[in-house]
């Protein structure tokens, strides 16, 4: 996690709001901002850490996934660029590991999750995933529903093969894409006419890089699919909600987890929450759940757990698995 932390009396000097506003709204007291780590800098360090905890040599990793929003470059991928500072791969070749980024914004790393199981069950023996954010370099500061929500910071896993249960469940609603996203470089070549000359595509005309977020249809489109990616989820592994030990969701908004845990049948108990201490880190708010819940001694051997998140796109998923 980057090192410098905003609270929330820091954006009352930024756009008219109140540490009682945001906490009541949002759950969240404060968030980590990124003072200069970019996304490349933040995945190596969680890596480092990750690879340390399970005892794997960089050579050993087959496989490097990497989801963000937020990557450094348009091009190269942030799985290059990490590859290439650890040296990761060259055991089974004389090259290094197969290297991919993935955008499937908030729910990045349950797709992520998905996919390394999928190759996994191809031959693959060690995967490294990777979700690093720098979201708030792509804020609107003068919209005060939305950059309150946003923090910074990195979270990876080693993904190796067990006997045990699985079951995930990924879908997207595209029609919904104009309600959270953040545009790209215009159309705009030697040959091209005025940017304005594109294509429209029903999106509201914004500035390049920032969000764009419509805050009320994200929650009603959150708090409807997270239940039905759990339950899906679960279904496909063939069990029910019930019989899950953790629900790891997407850190967006403490009220749509609450209203999702209600739609469940179930008690806050089962969710692990931080978000009053990071705000919304995209797609890397699952795995810093996760490495918490490691450190904490609270992330078992043989629990039952679903991970679930939800984002632009939309996109939506969840993956049971017995850890």
């Amino acid at each position: 996690m980057p090192e410098t932390v905003a609270v929330n009396d820091d954006y009352t000097k930024i756009v008219d709001t109140s540490d009682e506003w945001i906490r009541g709204r949002t759950g969240i007291s404060e968030r980590r901002v990124s003072n200069g780590e970019p996304v490349w800098y933040m995945s190596q360090k969680a890596a480092e850490t990750a690879m340390a905890r399970a005892n794997v040599d960089a050579k050993d990793i087959d496989l490097v996934i990497s989801t963000s929003v937020s990557p450094d470059y348009i091009y190269p991928s942030v799985s290059c660029v990490v590859q290439g500072k650890l040296g990761i791969g060259g055991n089974k070749t004389s090259k290094g590991a197969a290297a991919i980024d993935i955008n499937c914004a908030c729910a990045g790393f349950v797709y992520a999750l998905d996919m390394a199981a999928r190759y996994i069950s191809t031959g693959y023996e060690t995967i490294l995933m990777l979700s690093g954010e720098n979201v708030t370099k792509s804020v609107d500061y003068s919209d005060r529903s939305s950059c309150i929500l946003f923090g910074d910071g990195a979270g990876a896993c080693v993904i190796q093969g067990k006997e045990g249960l699985f079951g995930s469940f990924l879908a997207s609603e595209g029609e919904g894409a104009k309600h959270i996203y953040a545009r790209s470089h215009p159309v705009k070549n030697a040959f091209s006419p005025a940017p304005e000359a594109s294509l429209y595509d029903g999106f509201e005309i914004t500035e390049f890089g920032k969000m764009f977020l419509n805050g009320k249809e994200v929650y009603k489109f959150a708090t409807r699919v997270m239940v039905e990616a759990v339950q899906k989820a679960c279904e496909n592994a063939n069990i029910t909600p019930d019989n899950l030990d953790l629900i790891i969701p997407h850190q967006a908004n403490l009220r749509i987890m609450e209203t999702a845990a209600q739609k469940l049948g179930q008690t806050m108990e089962k969710f692990y929450v931080n978000i009053e201490r990071y705000g919304n880190t995209s797609s890397a708010s699952i795995p810093i759940c996760l490495h918490e819940l490691a450190e904490s001694g609270k992330l078992k051997r043989g629990s039952r757990i679903c991970c679930v998140g939800f984002g632009a796109g939309l996109s939506y998923g969840a993956v049971v698995f017995d850890y």
